[in-house]
């Protein structure tokens, strides 16, 4: 039989160095971190993406895979599709709209010219009204 023993490090039991309970820590002072930051990284962005594949189960990659395949031809065929109907939407209102537009116009300007042609005999009929209803007698 085996009787196990257990022994104790003396690293452990040693008092760590540093500031204690009671010391005021240095808050103030900067770390050297500037040498740590203008280092360049030795991989990219996409190894280091690569390297996840190792983390994800296969399983759950190919979830994210199908549903991100999934909606991606959704967005596409909705684009395709709004693509489409803007066309159809656009071309109508330009064969249709234009026309219209120059039609109404073009009206407008008969109905603004009848008014004007209106008023000028309104007028004339009122210039000359006045001279003629004086000179004339009225009938007993």
């Amino acid at each position: 039989m085996v009787k196990l023993e257990e022994v104790i490090d003396e690293e452990f039991l040693r008092a760590q160095e540093g500031p204690q309970d009671e010391d005021d820590w240095d808050t103030d002072s900067e770390s050297d971190t500037s040498s740590i930051i203008s280092l360049t990284p030795d991989e990219t962005l996409y190894e280091r993406l690569a390297a996840l594949q190792d983390i994800i189960p296969a399983s759950t990659r190919r979830s994210i895979a199908s549903k991100y395949s999934t909606a991606s031809s959704w967005v596409k065929s909705g684009l395709l599709m709004g693509g489409k109907t803007l066309w159809v939407v656009s071309t109508s209102a330009l064969l249709l709209g234009v026309p219209w537009a120059l039609a109404y116009s073009e009206e407008q300007m008969i109905v603004e010219q009848e008014r004007a042609e209106m008023m000028n005999q309104r007028a004339q009929n009122e210039f000359l009204a006045p001279a003629g209803a004086q000179g004339a007698k009225p009938a007993l």
